[in-house]
């Protein structure tokens, strides 16, 4: 037993057309007649069909002249005309006039006729530019069904729009009042399923006169599968027909609403009893079909170019917001409200490397935690966009109602840079015309039974709800995410060209600065000097005089050291980072035991005691690893000096390629809120304000080590601080 999806049936090859009308096909290399439908009998004289065949229609004075005196043929070569088009005129058979179409696809010329209908026409009051006044969506369908409603004059006319999932939903009806409304209903994707999708939108009208009568056979003796896409007597499918009969019609008419060449929608026209529309009246309801179509993209460029200009002034006002701010994250967090409003989210987060902020309805830091795994793992595009995020990743990620909806953007996947905006669970109930089930029937064909989906019977409402979804994330909020994302590029931007000049800026003031420093450290040397002995030579010339005139002097002395200390250690800093260097293996014990003596000296704590165990060679310039260890011990013992017992432990050891020296103190320790600032030139602890000094020191050491290859850093406690110096190793150097 076969099985027939909806999607499967061959529904452009019927091998069969409507009683309306009649079918010749004519070879376009012979020009002889391919095929025809078994009704050409009414029109042609003949006493058999078979007489058809391989023969030329100028064999046929009667229907050839009028056939090639029509204005199809009157002009041109019709051959070199684009395929797949139509030209319509009419012509006189047989003393009846008769619809004649004529187009050229598939290596065939295909003539159609039908009979033109006596008192068709119906006088059209809507002028053919009334469209275009309407400013509003609803008001273009209902006008449009008036006017065809005007026309054709079937009970039921309906604009059917289809949705994202390809099923379709009544936006505008006109009927009659006995008839129950369709309005707002929905219908399953399945009852027009993706191939007659694809024959509405390159045949833009179709009609079926009667579902009740018998389709006219085609017959051919070459061709077995004849490709009636553009005729306009295609029969249809039978479980078509048998849809149609279902819902209580027995004639059908649609017409294509075709928006930004896509299958936007149909006009659908349904009528009770057997009604065919005459082919000019059909052509007439497309025409007027093509105009409302056209309004309403024009209404909808309308208001979308009133949207995104409301949005560039939204964005305008925010660009000057986020350029206030020194980083990204800065911005954004700022303005974090903002930009949860502008695609109407109900909750927004934002991630940068280790800092998240959020504004809104938003999940739990472990569930965002998550959701950011999942979108790097399952994610390529950079904007991800679900409306049933809940319903389809609920269970597995542990979201809450909150995340039913959702936008990813990432900003820098290599850096994670993210922002999500939420929406929460919508409670939607879907009014179905009819259960949207399928149901499965048997019918045989050839002595072969084949299993198909059966058209439904009732079309009774059958309301289904929806959970695990939002409310659909619509053009214009993906619109707003595209703009914001546009708005982050150009202020980043902007911010990394700000901070270059900044930069350079700032590495010319600081050449500038270190070349000043140095020649004032050198140049006031003397001077001071001067100063210096001036004023020992006053002190000794006072003889005895008041105490107070000699603490005077003094004090000026000692600020005079002061200010010398600072100078060599301005001038040493500036040393560190221009003067040459030469690596080389350097052996530190030596040096380390004659700082340690004379800091003991120094800073008059000769009971600190002073542990040195392991002291391995490192890799270093000689000048520059004595400023290193002299400061680093000096800190050392002068911060521990107050204590009733100072100790200080001084170890190297080898780690892979480094050597790591460790110089601990039981001193005052580093309180956490100085942290930030322990490297930076001239500033000291809180708690250091007792002791001598003027916070260059740790700056030297700083500049230093980055220039050795190497790395200063430090832990600390109210127990104590040690410094961890982190050197080359001499024989990985060398190699």
């Amino acid at each position: 037993m076969n099985f027939v999806e909806c999607h499967d049936e061959p529904i452009h090859i019927p091998g069969y057309i409507q009683s309306f009308g009649y079918l010749i096909g004519i070879d376009t290399a012979s020009l002889t007649i391919s095929f025809f439908s078994e009704n050409i009998t009414d029109i042609f004289n003949i006493k058999k069909t078979t007489e058809l065949f391989g023969k030329k229609l100028s064999q046929f004075p009667e229907i050839f002249h009028s056939v090639i005196s029509s204005e199809i043929f009157s002009n041109s070569d019709f051959l070199s005309r684009r395929e797949n088009e139509t030209y319509f005129d009419k012509i006189i058979l047989n003393a009846r006039e008769y619809h004649f179409s004529v187009f050229r696809a598939n290596n065939y010329i295909f003539l159609e006729f039908e009979a033109v209908l006596e008192n068709h026409r119906k006088r059209i009051t809507n002028k053919y530019d009334n469209f275009y006044i309407i400013d509003n969506e609803q008001e273009i369908w209902d006008q449009l069904l008036n006017t065809l409603f005007n026309i054709i004059n079937y009970d039921r006319i309906m604009v059917y729009k289809f949705m994202d999932d390809g099923s379709g939903k009544v936006i505008a009806e006109k009927a009659n009042n006995h008839l129950e409304s369709y309005m707002g209903l929905h219908y399953p994707e399945h009852d027009i399923p993706r191939q007659a999708r694809e024959l509405y939108r390159k045949k833009r009208k179709r009609i079926f006169s009667n579902v009740h009568s018998e389709p006219v056979r085609l017959l051919s003796l070459t061709e077995a599968n004849i490709d009636l896409t553009f005729t306009a007597t295609r029969a249809m499918s039978p479980i078509h027909g048998q849809y149609v009969k279902n819902s209580g019609a027995s004639s059908s008419f649609s017409i294509s609403i075709i928006i930004d060449d896509q299958l936007w929608g149909l006009v659908t026209c349904q009528n009770s009893e057997p009604k065919h529309i005459d082919l000019e009246d059909r052509v007439q309801s497309g025409i007027f079909t093509v105009l409302a179509s056209n309004a309403y993209s024009s209404f909808k460029a309308k208001k979308e170019l009133e949207y995104r200009l409301d949005l560039n002034e939204k964005l305008s006002r925010l660009k000057s917001e986020f350029l206030k701010y020194g980083s990204l994250f800065e911005s954004l967090d700022a303005n974090k409200s903002e930009l949860r409003i502008m695609p109407k989210a109900d909750g927004l987060v934002i991630i940068s490397d280790h800092d998240m902020v959020t504004d809104g309805m938003t999940p739990a830091k472990e569930t965002i935690d998550k959701i950011v795994d999942w979108a790097y793992q399952n994610t390529v595009e950079n904007i991800f966009v679900s409306n049933s995020f809940l319903k389809d990743h609920g269970r597995e990620l542990n979201l809450g109602s909150e995340a039913a909806g959702i936008i990813i953007y990432f900003i820098e996947r290599s850096k994670k840079e993210v922002l999500m905006w939420f929406r929460r669970e919508f409670d939607e109930h879907i009014n179905w015309a009819g259960n949207p089930e399928k149901n499965i029937d048997v019918i045989s064909k050839d002595g072969v039974e084949i299993q198909y989906y059966s058209p439904r019977t009732s079309f009774q409402v059958f309301t289904e709800n929806i959970r695990g979804s939002s409310k659909r994330w619509s053009s214009k909020n993906v619109i707003a995410v595209d703009l914001i994302k546009d708005l982050i590029f150009e202020t980043s931007h902007k911010q990394y060209i700000t901070i270059k000049k900044l930069n350079d800026q700032l590495k010319k003031v600081n050449e500038e600065l270190d070349s000043f420093s140095y020649t004032i450290s050198h140049d006031l040397g003397t001077p001071l000097t001067v100063m210096k002995l001036n004023a020992q030579m006053l002190l000794n010339s006072l003889g005895d005089t008041s105490e107070k005139n000699k603490n005077k002097i003094n004090s000026i002395i000692d600020e005079i050291d002061n200010m010398a200390e600072m100078m060599q250690n301005v001038l040493q800093l500036s040393r560190a980072k221009h003067s040459e260097i030469q690596l080389e293996n350097v052996e530190t014990t030596v040096t380390i035991q004659k700082i340690t003596e004379n800091a003991k000296m120094t800073y008059d704590s000769q009971k600190s005691l002073v542990v040195i165990k392991e002291c391995p060679h490192v890799l270093a310039d000689k000048t520059m690893l004595h400023q290193v260890f002299l400061n680093i011990i000096n800190n050392a013992v002068k911060y521990s000096s107050d204590q009733e017992q100072p100790i200080i432990e001084i170890e190297g050891t080898e780690f892979g390629d480094k050597i790591i020296y460790r110089i601990k103190d039981n001193g005052i320790g580093i309180p956490e809120e100085n942290k930030h600032k322990m490297f930076k030139i001239f500033n000291r602890m809180d708690n250091a304000k007792k002791f001598k000094g003027n916070g260059v020191g740790l700056s030297i050491v700083h500049r230093i080590m980055n220039r050795l290859g190497g790395n200063v850093d430090y832990e600390s406690s109210t127990e104590g601080t040690c410094f961890i110096l982190t050197f080359q190793k001499p024989k990985f150097a060398e190699l």
